[in-house]
């Protein structure tokens, strides 16, 4: 993925920071708890299509 794109993009719920998991293609917003998907480098910025994401995986 672009670190251009990557430092602009914020979690289109709380509009808080995302981490990029590389090894998994998600960026993940710890605060919602969600984790958007990156499907052939472009991050799927959409609640619906977002998963769940447990505090007890890595990141």
């Amino acid at each position: 993925m672009d670190n251009n794109l990557f430092e602009i993009l914020a979690c289109p719920i709380c509009k808080g920071e995302l981490i990029y998991d590389k090894a998994n293609q998600e960026l993940i917003c710890k605060f919602d708890r969600l984790a958007y998907p990156i499907i052939d480098d472009i991050p799927v910025m959409m609640e619906a299509r977002a998963r769940r994401w447990n505090s007890d995986e890595q990141d």
